[in-house]
């Protein structure tokens, strides 16, 4: 069964409202959602899975943008790991705009090289430009891809790099666990490889997450996995945070850890919980009922741990105002 999720923002609400909210209740937000303090320096635009569009006057800026949409049996319990690897150029183009003309990039930023993650980044990078910054292993997959060397930056996790008119900090993260404390598809690798035909030939190639770092001084966390690592997220302090979703039951205490190392963030926004195996629709339908739930129990722990940080469940291209 497919939930759907309806629009709404999840502000002000016990943790066991908010789950109930999830479930079908009438909206209670207006499609726009500003956070409270907000300079409005950047506008940012929900994906899907873990992708976001970012604007901001000098800068067009994507974090693992996956558009492409195409079946490799996992909501349906089928999962296929020889699954043919497909990229979708009309879909791309209906989301961020011909590359003739507003669709230029200035930067991608790949938290790792799964396929819902990297699989659209060399077609962006080869019609829209923009320096990819990614691991050693998105660097050799993407020259395996045919992109150029000189748009590609390795990162290790650290860096504070200055692009367009935003800071990009490089943060250490970890992905995501399977139920048996495994990561799908792992490995890295250290050389060019032969192009990848199948989703099993994108590895994991190590995780990274990216604190975006306003003139303000404000700041947002985009994590692209369900996992962390403590050390590295400590001190960072961010005004939001993108959360994932799927398979964070495995990492223990994920909600309750994450808000005590982040010093409870203004705002969280849900991610990586939508159907992204089927054409994107509006408003977005969760995965299955196994991620429907982990959505609701995520809101409720989140509310539990940090009673005063908003919880935003996002809709798709909807404008937040998160810097």
């Amino acid at each position: 069964m497919t939930v759907t999720v309806r629009r709404r923002t999840l502000f002000g609400l016990a943790g066991t409202a908010a789950a109930g909210a999830l479930t079908g209740t009438p909206a209670l937000a207006a499609p726009r959602v500003e956070d409270r303090g907000a300079t409005g320096h950047a506008t940012f635009r929900w994906l899907g899975v873990a992708g976001w569009q970012i604007r901001t006057p000098r800068s067009h800026l994507l974090v693992d943008p996956y558009l492409t949409r195409f079946d490799t049996g996992l909501a349906k319990g089928l999962f296929d790991r020889g699954t043919r690897l497909t990229v979708d150029p009309a879909a791309i183009d209906d989301v961020l705009g011909r590359p003739d003309r507003a669709g230029r990039v200035t930067a991608t930023l790949v938290t790792h090289t799964h396929w819902d993650h990297f699989g659209d980044v060399p077609h962006i990078a080869a019609t829209r430009g923009g320096t990819v910054f990614t691991t050693l292993t998105g660097y050799h997959l993407a020259r395996s891809f045919g992109v150029a060397d000189d748009q590609l930056a390795v990162l290790k996790g650290g860096e504070e790099i200055v692009v367009g008119d935003l800071v990009v900090r490089a943060v250490r993260s970890l992905h995501s666990r399977s139920g048996n404390g495994g990561v799908l598809f792992p490995g890295v690798r250290h050389a060019v490889p032969e192009r990848p035909a199948t989703i099993a030939d994108l590895p994991e190639g190590d995780t990274l997450a990216y604190l975006l770092r306003a003139p303000s001084g404000r700041s947002v966390l985009l994590l692209g996995a369900s996992d962390f690592d403590d050390v590295s997220l400590r001190g960072l302090r961010p005004d939001a945070v993108a959360v994932p979703v799927p398979a964070n039951d495995v990492t223990s205490e994920y909600a309750s850890r994450l808000m005590d190392v982040l010093d409870g963030p203004r705002l969280v926004v849900p991610v990586h919980w939508d159907h992204f195996e089927a054409s994107p629709t509006d408003p977005p339908t969760v995965q299955d009922d196994g991620t429907a739930d982990r959505l609701r129990a995520t809101v409720a722990a989140i509310r539990r741990a940090s009673p005063r940080t908003r919880v935003v469940v996002p809709d798709y291209r909807t404008s937040l105002d998160l810097l």
